[in-house]
Parts: C-alpha cells; structure tokens; sequence
C-alpha cells in the first residue's frame, strides 16, 4: 500500500498551523515572528532543494556522487559542530572532521555491506538516508562532549592546575571532565533507547509503517539504526575529545584560550 500524498492545498492548510504557537508566543510577548518565519522559509526551502537532489541522487545511483554527498553532509556536520561547541574551526576541523568521519563510515559500512547487504554496497536509498540519520544524531552526541568538557575545564582551572602541580599528566588531570563530557553526550542515546516503543514511535519506524513497510520490518530497521547511532556516538565523542587534547593546550599543559570562540 503505498503513501497518501500530501497536495498542495493540504500543504498550505499545513501552514496554516504555524499560526497557533506564534499566537500563542506573540500573547505571552514573545516577539519571534521574523525569527519563526526565517527558520520555516529556510528549513522549506532546503528541503524542497534536498528533495530535488535526492531524487537526482537516487535515479543516477552513481558511487561517486553518492560519496560527495555523504562528504558534504560531514564537512557541514564538522563545522557545526564546532559552532556549537564554542571552539574555532581552524584548530579543530581536522580532528572533528576524522572523529565523525571515521565513527560514521564505519558503523554505516557495517551496518550497509555486513547487516542489511544490497546489491550494490553503494546503492543511494540505503547509504544516503542511514549515513544522514547517524550523522544527525551523531552531531548532538560531539557537541555535547565538547562544549561539556571545554567549559568544565575552563570553571575547573584552579583544580585542573592543582593535580599537575601533583604530578599527574596531562590526560590524568582531565580524565575527570573527560569522562563526565562522554557520559553527558551518550545519555540522550542511552535514554532514548530505554524509552523507544512505550514513550514513542521512532521517526524511521513511523516512516516505514507510512511507506507500507510490515510493523516487524520496521522494527528490526529501527532497531539496527539506534544501535550504529549509539555506536557511532561513543566512538565519535571518544575520538574527537581525543584528538582535540593534542590541540587545545600549549607544551605547558596549559589550555590556549585562542582555540575558544567569543560569544
């Protein structure tokens, strides 16, 4: 059974509905029309464009168009995340780019050829829409690592400088803040998990149960997606403290305050 569609007069009826949160909002005082309008504008427009080059994407269903896109789709993630984090990207770039590039080409390689094995290992309907919904979910893993982490070390400089006065190393004086950024950035995950199925219905399993995909088959997707996103988080979040570590402090230990972005 395939997917009602959705016209475009019940598209604008849609739209419609975008007008009871900004009542709402425009009562209490809130005054964010222009940034509602902004954000609804912008998020139709890219998805109308991805719409459009997805289609292209899967009709052409070439290897080397499939891989740009998943490398644009990281090149963005890289630079976002760092944004959000508050870090600058000409000093952590590379590192974050080769920690979410990694995590994410391993578990959707593994996930692709080993668990679900197309035809073809390249084959856009698979590759493209798996490898997004890792990466997405991957994103706000990193930035919560990150930022968690910087800013923990930042409040904490006076014990931080303390244990190296001590004798400890470097990696032995941030262990601490290290180990509680990777806690707070895989407990979203975590907390997912153990909820899914009684609290709510994924978005790919309600995705596949709207594009006539059996209930089962729907589940065993669900199922093998949040484990490469879990998967990918943790090592991603791992690797990416990692390698930033060699970049943020000078040969005295001491953290640069160059690498960190001004509000």
């Amino acid at each position: 059974m395939e997917t009602l569609d959705i016209k475009l007069p019940q598209m604008a009826l849609l739209y419609g509905l975008c007008a009871l949160p900004w009542l709402l909002l425009w009562f209490i005082g809130l005054r964010l029309s222009r940034d509602i309008g902004i954000s609804i504008l912008r998020m139709t427009i890219q998805l109308a464009l991805v719409g459009i080059y997805l289609k292209t994407l899967f009709n052409l269903n070439h290897p080397w168009l499939n891989g740009l896109w998943i490398l644009v789709m990281l090149i963005v993630a890289d630079l976002s995340i760092l944004k959000r984090a508050g870090l600058k990207a000409r000093y952590f770039a590379l590192a974050t780019f080769t920690a979410i590039a990694s995590s994410i080409l391993f578990t959707t390689a593994y996930l692709v050829i080993l668990v679900i094995q197309p035809p073809h290992f390249y084959d856009a309907r698979y590759i493209v829409p798996l490898a997004g919904m890792i990466l997405g979910n991957c994103l706000q893993g990193n930035v919560i690592a990150l930022e968690r982490f910087y800013s923990a070390l930042r409040s904490n400089v006076n014990e931080y400088e303390t244990f190296l006065m001590l004798g400890a190393t470097r990696w032995e004086a941030v262990r601490p803040y290290y180990r509680e950024a990777i806690k707070a950035a895989i407990n979203p995950t975590i907390a997912s998990m153990s909820t899914m199925g009684l609290v709510s219905l994924p978005g790919m399993m309600t995705g596949q149960i709207l594009g006539g995909s059996e209930p089962w088959l729907a589940v065993k997707y669900q199922l093998a997606i949040m484990i490469c996103i879990f998967t990918s988080s943790v090592l991603a979040s791992i690797i990416n403290l990692k390698l930033s570590l060699t970049i943020a402090f000078n040969a005295f230990d001491v953290l640069r305050e160059e690498v960190i972005r001004k509000p």
